[in-house]
């Protein structure tokens, strides 16, 4: 059983938070919703990225991995992950690849995105990537700038300068 005033308090309305694999939002609204039957609190989320609205709902919000944005003393770690250069990336099939980058994506912990980045990145330089790979490298570089944008209340373009410095983004 939940305590539903503890889980009311995770957010409130206007509150950033990160949705896996989807990223940065906006909790626009938390409404009363009946799902087969029952009554259901749910957040309204509105992603920046691409405008896609979300139902989330509240009981199963941490369970789902719906997070808050990281803190911006936490971002050092991001960068620290990102120039770890002496790392093996595992030489196994692309898709194969592809399904355990997908998986850490899915976790929406920003320091696993930061280890999908950097693995791509050093892959790349060994071997073309397939077009999912190369998909999926997008992806997680746009969820790192947006998160680490929010995070300092910088601009996206700086921070992707700043990551550029760290690898040649393409």
């Amino acid at each position: 059983m939940w305590d539903e005033k503890v889980v009311k308090e995770m957010f409130k309305v206007g509150d950033l938070a990160v949705y896996p694999a989807q990223g940065v939002g906006v909790i626009e609204a938390i409404e009363n919703r009946e799902v087969m039957g029952n009554e259901q609190k749910f957040y309204i989320m509105k992603i920046m990225g691409n405008g896609m609205k979300i139902m989330i709902p509240i009981k199963s919000a941490k369970s789902v991995g719906l997070r808050e944005v990281i803190k911006e003393k936490d971002i050092a770690k991001i960068y620290e992950i990102l120039r770890q250069k002496d790392v093996t990336v595992d030489k196994q099939t692309w898709n194969k690849r592809y399904r355990e980058y997908l998986e850490k994506i899915k976790t929406g912990s920003v320091y696993e995105i930061a280890k999908v980045l950097r693995d791509l990145l050093i892959l790349k330089n060994d071997k073309n990537l397939s077009f999912g790979e190369r998909k999926m490298m997008d992806t997680a570089k746009n969820l790192l700038i947006k998160e680490i944008s929010v995070a300092t209340n910088c601009d996206e373009r700086k921070i992707e300068q700043d990551l550029k410095q760290i690898f040649t983004l393409q």
